[in-house]
C-alpha cells in the first residue's frame, strides 16, 4: 500500500494514456474551475460516461452490464463480463477501474489495489479510483493514507459529494491536516 501512496503522490506530473478521449481535458478545467460553466455534477456525468465509452460498443455494453451487476452485488457475473474486458482492452481505464470495485466488494484488496494501481496510469485524473483506494485504506484501518487519497481526490474534483465531509472528519479524527 505504501508503494501505491507514493504512487498516488505523483498524479499531478502524470499525463493521461493517448487512448483517453481529448474531450476530458476541457471537462477537467471545467469542473476544476472557481465557476464552472454547467453544474459540476453534470461534468462528472459527462467524464464517467466517456470514459466508460469504447469503440466497440458489444464492449461497451458488457461494461454497462458489468456495472448494473456490481449494483446488484451479482459478482459471479461481474467478474465473468470484467475479466476479458480487461484482457481484451488492456488500455481501458474503466475496465481496470470496475474490476478493482469488483475486488473491493468481494474483500480482496490486494487485487484491488492492483487494479487502483492500472487504472491510474492510465488515467492518472480518475478521482473514482482514487476515492475507491482511500475507501480501502479505511477498512484496512490507514486513516492517514485515506485522507492523503481523499485530498488527492478533491484536487482532481473539488465537488465530490461527500468527500469535504470526510477529509473534515479524518482532519479531525487525526488532528492534522495533509494539505
Amino acid at each position: 500500500m505504501d508503494e501505491l501512496l507514493r504512487f498516488l503522490a505523483t498524479l499531478p506530473t502524470r499525463v493521461p494514456a493517448p487512448a483517453q478521449p481529448r474531450r476530458l481535458e476541457a471537462l477537467f478545467a471545467d469542473l476544476r474551475a472557481p465557476q464552472p460553466r454547467q453544474p459540476p455534477h453534470e461534468i462528472e456525468s459527462l467524464i464517467w460516461a466517456l470514459w466508460s465509452s469504447h469503440d466497440d460498443p458489444a464492449a461497451e455494453q458488457r461494461l454497462e452490464q458489468a456495472t448494473r451487476a456490481l449494483a446488484a452485488r451479482d459478482l459471479g457475473l461481474a467478474g465473468r463480463l470484467l475479466e476479458p474486458l480487461v484482457a481484451q482492452y488492456p488500455d481501458w481505464s474503466e475496465a481496470w477501474n470496475k474490476r478493482g470495485t469488483l475486488y473491493y466488494l468481494a474483500g480482496r484488496d490486494e487485487p484491488s489495489f492492483a487494479d487502483v494501481r492500472r487504472t491510474l496510469e492510465l488515467e492518472p485524473r480518475h478521482f473514482g479510483a482514487v476515492c475507491g483506494f482511500a475507501q480501502i485504506c479505511l477498512r484496512r484501518g490507514e486513516r492517514l493514507a485515506a485522507l492523503a487519497a481523499f485530498e488527492m481526490a478533491l484536487a482532481l474534483h473539488p465537488h465530490l459529494p461527500g468527500v469535504p465531509a470526510a477529509v473534515a472528519d479524518l482532519r479531525e479524527t487525526l488532528g492534522t491536516r495533509l494539505h
